[in-house]
């Protein structure tokens, strides 16, 4: 039995090559020019004396054979990656670089990321919380939670969370209000919006209510404005129930009308179809899914 190895430049290309099923991006992604890949694949060919691509103007594509090839190189190579990141973990820090807009960061993500890292101290997660969609490749992400109807194009998408829409307020608030109010008493309340003013009107007309002016009321267009109105004693705002489910039962704030609003919009998990293949990735991904099913 041959104990011949081609040399790890060579096989670096094909598997870059037979990945992107491009010499342009493969030369990119090494650093090298796509000249120098393909005369290390020719050589591979060449010393294997066997084809592994079929060159078609404009197109490149994996022999029976080269097919073969590449299922077995991508697994070593996974394995060579996988095992360095866990020999280097220690020393440096795994990072994990996930996007989210702000209100998701602050009152869902945030609260509960300790317990991620009691689990897993190796790990740096980092979070970009802005309601700008960030590029998984030009900006480094590995994991976004995103707000829409899923079905991102070449991309995974989970559903994660909910969208139901619960009217919260101080307790004092709600004890003016008495026990079992009608909707309608919002008529005499400040009703906060945020930058999704519609929301109050949905709320409204799913509850029933009349006589009550759902345009009435400051709105805070950025930040956690709404909720920090609200908070201070301003009126009633709508907020997530999967963001405010910790204070509710802690009852440092109160549903004085526990009838939400479901909505076919949710929070979902989103990422590139290879992006499991990083240890960290895959451990974060487990994590919201577990946190996320209470």
């Amino acid at each position: 039995m041959s104990d011949y190895l081609p040399s790890l430049s060579a096989l670096r290309a094909f598997e870059a090559a037979a990945r992107h099923l491009s010499m342009t991006l493969a030369a990119h992604e090494l650093n090298v020019t796509p000249g120098a890949v393909s005369l290390q694949i020719r050589d591979l060919e060449a010393s294997l004396g066997v084809q592994l691509f079929e060159r078609k103007t404009r197109a490149l594509a994996l022999t029976l054979e080269g097919a073969d090839y590449f299922t077995t190189m991508r697994s070593a190579f996974r394995q060579m990656r996988d095992a360095t990141a866990a020999l280097t973990a220690r020393a440096r820090g795994s990072v994990l670089n996930v996007t989210c807009t702000a209100g998701f960061a602050t009152y869902w993500l945030v609260p509960r990321l300790s317990r991620f890292e009691a689990l897993h101290p190796e790990i740096d997660v980092r979070i970009s919380a802005s309601h700008r969609v960030l590029d998984f490749q030009r900006d480094g992400i590995d994991l976004a939670i995103r707000h829409g109807l899923g079905g991102y194009d070449g991309l995974v998408s989970e559903r994660l969370l909910d969208d139901e829409l619960l009217p919260v307020c101080i307790p004092k608030i709600a004890a003016d209000l008495g026990d079992n109010p009608s909707p309608d008493a919002l008529a005499d309340l400040q009703l906060i919006h945020d930058v999704y003013r519609v929301d109050w009107q949905l709320w409204l007309e799913a509850a029933g209510a009349t006589g009550v002016d759902a345009a009435r009321g400051p709105i805070f267009m950025h930040g956690n404005g709404a909720y920090d109105a609200m908070k201070a004693g301003l009126g009633v705002a709508l907020m997530r129930r999967s963001f405010v489910e910790a204070e509710l039962r802690e009852g440092t704030i109160v549903a004085p009308f526990p009838m939400g609003v479901a909505s076919r919009l949710a929070f979902h998990l989103v990422y590139p179809g290879t992006a499991l293949e990083r240890p960290a990735v895959a451990a974060f991904r487990r994590w919201l899914i577990l946190e996320a099913k209470g």
